[in-house]
């Protein structure tokens, strides 16, 4: 069957031209090398910005980079000022919308990979109407897949439905076969990928009997990041990295909850604490005290899950205040997005953000909002009686024509959007 496929080989002679019968020509353009992106990878430290300003023109729909700070991840990285984005983290976002685009950046954690062309040249392939996403996939290869994070349930008699071989003569690289129909397959997992990562640890990192050892020690079950064999060539080409952030989400255990609330004649009915977590140092901002009947019960709030999200915006690292102000410009409705402390110490333990792979929420723009009277109460929030308590504040405060998104977001005369990341 191999031999059947194989196509009859033929040489070209400039003298004589192409002769190969089986060779089609098409009006169809080689794609330019001189127009061909280049990527960049940019590593920054926890509590870190990546060092740019995300900015895109309302008449091209394009998303240019501005502002690329000295000395930061992104300078590092050899992006500059007026580098128009094509992919984030292989992904493909010229066509997405901006909110969607500064949130995918915002919940990668640490690692952020772009692929970008300088301004010249995305207005040049613009302009003679080259397809941005075919020159986008041309510059990884024919053969390329993004990796697949997995999460296996170990069944009772047949286990985790896999079995982990070592590569011969290569250190640290180990490849999957799968049993048919086992919790492996149904996972998302296929044979001959290659394992690169399990339970949040590169497999390049372990011996062979410490592989063997946490598996064993997964219990219940793991989560493994497979690639086909084929597509580790080209992220090797590419000097590439593959890692969980730039993967396709197979199946998890623990997702993030979006709740979407409208505030009632009694306010949202729950309170906003900033905790320590026990045994450890961690500040977490932790939704408690959820009246029954309230708008908070009726879309899903749970006494003791974790604040994600306010809006889309991702507010784990933020301080108390700056969270009950984002609610607070939210107006009488407000998207808040949780998960439960098992949930998020699963991901923390995973070292990826519970957003990753999270649907996005929307919001309606261009909302005027009035915040009334507040009062003092710590670090306690109350967001019931139609009113936020918050730390030494009165404000009443009026936003014209701001998202209802990020009301950092900058949006200027010329129709401008602009964010910092």
């Amino acid at each position: 069957f191999q031999d059947a496929m194989e196509f009859p080989r033929f040489t070209f002679n400039p003298k004589e031209g192409i002769d190969n019968p089986a060779l089609v020509l098409t009006d169809d353009p080689e794609p330019d090398q001189s127009l061909m992106p280049r990527l960049c990878q940019l590593k920054r430290l926890e509590g870190q910005s990546f060092g740019f300003y995300l900015r895109m023109d309302q008449s091209s729909q394009g998303f240019e980079v501005r502002h690329v700070e000295q000395w930061s991840p992104a300078e590092h990285s050899g992006l500059r000022d007026g580098d128009r984005v094509l992919e984030v983290n292989e992904q493909y976002v010229d066509n997405m919308d901006f909110y969607r685009m500064v949130r995918k950046i915002q919940s990668c954690g640490l690692h952020l990979f772009l692929l970008v062309l300088r301004r010249e040249q995305y207005e040049q392939a613009v302009s003679i109407g080259v397809d941005l996403q075919t020159l986008a996939k041309a510059s990884k290869g024919e053969r390329w897949s993004r990796p697949r994070l997995c999460h296996i349930s170990r069944h009772p008699e047949h286990g985790l439905g896999m079995t982990i071989i070592s590569v011969e003569g290569q250190k640290g690289q180990y490849i999957v076969s799968r049993v048919t129909d086992g919790p492996a397959e149904k996972a998302g997992v296929c044979t001959g990928d290659r394992l690169i990562w399990i339970n949040g640890v590169m497999v390049s990192t372990l011996t062979q009997s410490t592989l063997s050892r946490t598996v064993k020690k997964s219990g219940d079950s793991v989560m493994v990041l497979v690639i086909d064999s084929e597509s580790v060539c080209c992220y090797v080409r590419r000097k590439m990295p593959i890692l969980p952030v730039m993967a396709e989400c197979c199946s998890l255990p623990h997702t993030a909850k979006t709740m979407h609330l409208v505030k009632g004649c009694d306010g949202y009915g729950f309170l906003l604490r900033q905790e320590k977590l026990a045994g450890t140092q961690r500040i977490v901002h932790v939704l408690r005290e959820v009246d029954v009947g309230s708008p908070a019960e009726g879309a899903g709030m749970e006494d003791g899950d974790l604040l994600l999200a306010v809006n889309g915006e991702p507010v784990e690292s933020m301080e108390h205040e700056d969270i009950v102000k984002k609610i607070r410009r939210s107006g009488d409705k407000v998207i808040l997005t949780s998960i439960s402390i098992p949930g998020r110490d699963f991901y923390r333990e995973l070292g990826i953000s519970p957003l990753l792979f999270h649907d996005e929420c929307t919001l309606q723009d261009d909302r005027q909002q009035t915040v009334s009277h507040c009062t003092e109460n710590q670090n306690v929030t109350t967001l019931r009686n139609g009113c936020l308590t918050y730390p030494t504040m009165y404000v009443q405060d009026r936003e014209e024509n701001t998202s209802g998104f990020h009301s950092d977001c900058v949006l200027d005369q010329s129709g401008t959007l602009t964010k910092q990341v």
